[in-house]
């Protein structure tokens, strides 16, 4: 038996979105006062109208929520009206997430709050749409035709949002066998091709730029925990203790190795490279490291329940260096998770928290991916964030942008009723958004 965690506890526990049907009856005259704060964005009177019937379309219970049946639920609404505002009218998008993110941090915003970051695939069947390619969609597990978007989300212990997002467009966007597309998609022609890291390590930098919302930890993936951009863009967060994924293969030394300059000449001139100073200290895998710590190293640590009872795994820690082109890079904590049973696996991540820190921490952290999943499961279920066919670059921005508002307006609603009675019935977020949240006020 594996000993627990020496320091136990979590930091805090992202509560879930559990209102009820009846928390959420007669909300008109909320999401009419909420939407109402972005009017500004706008240019007219008439596309601030399309963006209240937009948000009344994608909380309604329809089961497919695109522009066509979302129009024709909403009483005098216009399909091509609806189609001309999401693509084609312009938005202050600035200034929307500028107040977006002061409500996210009014409402949920904490010292210790997190920003996460991850992708999401939205499977296509044509090739108009604009960054639509055969690529790996994580909603499927494989390659298949599809869009994907870099999304950062937010979490404390309030709850969840997703915000901010970017289109990841494949390079082959950017030839010219693709530039009609682009023109007709709208793409601006400024835009340069980014790596689905380097889209997230813009967003960080906004946010930070930005300063509305506050944070200490940081949360993502393997794709992103393996990219020098995103790792360096992490580096200029003062203060923030971060876990990221990386892959097994990921090379490290145990103890840092001396490094000098060695001199050598290339075409007759003079010149010197940076080298290992002793060339048998050889950089060893994390999946190695992971094989040769002695048991004393791990500890049994419950991270949730699950339907069949509690969820536990195995965590060990190592301070190692990480190798960069052969080179030692960083000095950062190594957090191993292994699975229990007769086949064990093992799953790693790099943190750059401080020596100090208790491993209950870095545990804890590792089980914050789930609230900006949650995000994408409730957006897509019963927002209809994935119903979208708009084939234009401002159209899916302006449709993910709309997607966030509704999420985070049920976060605020459920934030502002507080408390619930003692005899209300608790529902999952699914039931909430699905039934709960009718439109019988709207349509009357």
């Amino acid at each position: 038996m594996l000993p627990a965690c020496r320091t136990a506890g979590d930091e805090f526990a992202i509560p879930p979105f559990d209102l009820t049907p009846r928390d959420v009856a007669g909300f008109t005259d909320e999401l009419q006062e909420f939407q109402s704060l972005f009017h500004d964005c706008f240019p007219r009177s008439e596309p601030r109208a399309h963006f209240f019937d937009y948000m009344v379309g994608q909380l309604s219970p329809l089961e497919r929520k695109s522009i066509e049946p979302m129009a024709l639920r909403v009483p005098g609404g216009s399909v091509r009206g609806l189609q001309r505002f999401l693509s084609e009218v312009p938005w202050d998008e600035e200034h929307m997430r500028w107040i977006y993110h002061q409500l996210v941090a009014d409402e949920m915003g904490a010292p210790d709050g997190v920003l996460l970051f991850d992708e999401t695939g939205f499977v296509k069947k044509g090739t108009d749409s604009v960054g639509v390619g055969r690529q790996y969609c994580g909603t499927l597990g494989k390659v298949e035709n599809c869009q994907v978007g870099v999304f950062a989300g937010y979490a404390s212990r309030k709850g969840y949002a997703l915000v901010d997002k970017r289109l990841f467009l494949p390079e082959a966007w950017f030839t010219d066998a693709y530039a009609i597309r682009r023109t007709k998609c709208q793409v601006p022609p400024a835009l340069t091709w980014q790596s689905k890291p380097q889209l997230a390590a813009a967003m960080l930098q906004a946010i930070v730029h930005e300063g509305l919302l506050p944070f200490k930890y940081l949360v993502a993936d393997c794709l992103y925990g393996n990219s020098p951009d995103f790792l360096d863009a992490v580096d200029t967060c003062v203060g923030v203790t971060a876990l990221l994924a990386i892959p097994s293969e990921t090379r490290c030394w145990l103890q840092r190795p001396q490094i000098t300059d060695k001199g050598y000449r290339y075409k007759g001139q003079a010149r010197s490279k940076r080298v290992v100073v002793d060339p048998g200290s050889l950089p060893i895998t994390v999946a190695t490291v992971a094989g040769r710590l002695p048991a004393s190293h791990w500890y049994r640590r419950k991270v949730s329940e699950g339907t069949k009872g509690p969820i536990a795994y195995a965590f060990a820690r190592q301070r190692v260096t990480l190798c960069k082109e052969g080179l030692p890079d960083r000095t950062v904590w190594l957090v191993i998770k292994r699975t229990l049973g007769a086949e064990p696996s093992d799953a790693f991540a790099i943190s750059n928290a401080p020596v100090s820190t208790p491993l209950s921490t870095l545990v804890w952290l590792s089980g914050l991916r789930w609230a900006v999943e949650q995000c994408f499961e409730e957006s897509k279920t019963e927002l209809g964030m994935d119903h979208y066919e708009v084939r234009k670059y401002p159209g899916w921005h302006h449709h993910m942008l709309t997607t966030m508002l509704a999420h985070f307006f049920l976060w605020r609603l459920k934030l502002r009723l507080g408390k619930k009675s003692p005899g209300a019935d608790r529902v999952t977020a699914a039931a909430v958004i699905g039934r709960g949240v009718t439109l019988a006020d709207v349509q009357c």
